[in-house]
């Protein structure tokens, strides 16, 4: 597929899926208006949380699903507007854990409803309570309406008990993960490359890459073998995209990212970088800076300098490649046509360009 095609086709499923969301929170909005302001404001509050993201997962979703021949779009975008409202569910739960009131720049959730408490003269410690609090709610909501919008898709029978259980392992899977990246953080012991990655797996790949791929193959009615080797290209390009996201984390252009390169360090995150390191001569040096809540520049430098000479960053880079690779290998299987192929390599380029 020319590049220019991808850009339209891009743009066109991103439509139809904030058509579906949009009718979803309209509904929503109405019913929660009935009750009562403060209602609608948690609404209007979760819908602006949900709005303004590359709509990448139902793009996975209908990527799948157009490739392998699937023509009912509605009901590709449901299924899609299902995993964004998921990821919304899963971040706003995730902020709450690492009592974040910030998320791409500007308030979230937790943020809007602490702002709400401390200019009603709250204290700063009950505020912070009150916005994590009201999170926790939203995060309930959308968990359970992400759900939802499988059932309202139109789609029924053995088709639809697949994807119900595609949904849940999804879930399944990334609480499993995010249980393991809080223990980690925990632990004062280093967990291992393998780990780790297994921890990028369940909290992200699968529910991020995996699953979508996955259920827009099953919507499209396609052979076992191909939904197989579609999951296991999700699976593989997943972990390749946390393994370059933890990467850019620490070693990335702020400007080109926008994403702190020091925020990483700050919080300690146990990553590839960090669990191969932590192995190595030089984890002396820096163990004694990581997790630093207030690490300077400079000491960020050096760390990022002793991973780089400890060869941390050049093991990442390659085990991220070796990911990318295996992906690539599933699109090749005989079971997918070519369509699958011309959809999805640009993403294994495009996770692999991340690293250049």
């Amino acid at each position: 597929m020319d590049p220019q095609d991808l850009v339209v086709a891009g743009t066109r499923r991103q439509k139809h899926v904030d058509e579906v969301l949009d009718r979803f929170f309209s509904l929503a909005k109405n019913r929660a208006s009935a009750i009562g302001p403060r209602y609608l404001t948690l609404w209007q509050t979760l819908e602006k949380n949900t709005s303004g993201g590359k709509r990448f997962r139902p793009s996975m979703v209908m990527g799948a699903y157009e490739s392998l021949g699937g023509t009912d779009l509605e009901a590709a975008a449901h299924v899609g507007a299902a995993f964004e409202l998921l990821h919304t569910a899963l971040i706003v739960h995730d902020d709450v854990i690492d009592r974040d009131f910030i998320r791409r720049g500007g308030v979230n959730v937790s943020g809007v409803y602490r702002d709400f408490a401390q200019t009603a003269g709250i204290p700063i410690p009950a505020a912070e309570h009150r916005g994590l609090s009201v999170a926790v709610i939203a995060g309930d909501l959308a968990l359970f309406y992400a759900f939802r919008l499988l059932d309202r898709s139109g789609i029924d029978g053995e088709v639809r008990a697949r994807l119900h259980d595609i949904f849940d392992e999804a879930l399944f899977a990334s609480a499993a993960g995010e249980l393991f990246d809080v223990d980690f953080s925990q632990h004062r012991s280093m967990p291992s490359v393998d780990e780790v990655v297994d921890m990028e797996r369940l909290k992200t790949a699968v529910y991020s890459f995996e699953s979508p791929v996955e259920a827009g193959a099953v919507l499209a009615g396609a052979s076992d073998e191909a939904v197989r080797a579609l999951a296991s290209f999700g699976r593989n390009i997943g972990i390749a995209y946390q393994i370059v996201d933890d990467l850019l984390g620490v070693f990335g252009d702020e400007t080109a990212t926008g994403k702190t390169t020091i925020g990483d360090l700050r919080e300690g995150k146990r990553t590839v970088l960090i669990a191969y390191a932590s192995e190595r001569p030089e984890w002396l040096e820096i163990s004694r800076w990581l997790g630093l809540p207030d690490l300077t520049w400079e000491q960020a430098a050096v760390v990022r300098r002793a991973l780089e000479d400890c060869g941390a960053r050049a093991y990442a880079e390659d085990l991220a490649r070796e990911f990318a690779n295996r992906a690539a290998d599933e699109l090749d299987s005989s079971a997918l046509p070519d369509a699958v192929r011309d959809e999805f390599r640009p993403i294994i380029e495009t996770v692999l360009g991340r690293v250049r």
